[in-house]
């Protein structure tokens, strides 16, 4: 499960961060998103996705979405949650 998305510490960007300790599967990530047309890049310890708005996805769970507009990195979180199999948001 991840917490309610938050702005980051850096303010620049809205971020999604797991419950509990988390190691994702980036190779599996990056192929079901590749399967939705969705460009990667691979950074070994991290992908980035580009969705609107665009995403880095950590091996730690760990999620950046790079917009401060919260609905977008809602949008996005639920696409990304659906397409590679991640848990949900908590709930309010």
């Amino acid at each position: 499960m991840y917490r309610k998305l938050r702005v980051c510490s850096s303010g620049g960007g809205i971020e999604a961060v797991p419950v509990g300790d988390v190691r994702l599967d980036l190779g599996r990530i990056r192929f079901a998103l590749e399967g939705h047309r969705v460009a990667v890049v691979d950074a070994r310890v991290m992908l980035i996705a580009s969705l609107e708005p665009e995403v880095t996805i950590a091996r730690t769970g760990r999620l950046l979405f790079k917009t401060a507009d919260e609905r977008a990195a809602a949008a996005a979180f639920e696409k990304l949650r659906s397409w590679a199999g991640l848990p949900p948001l908590e709930r309010a």
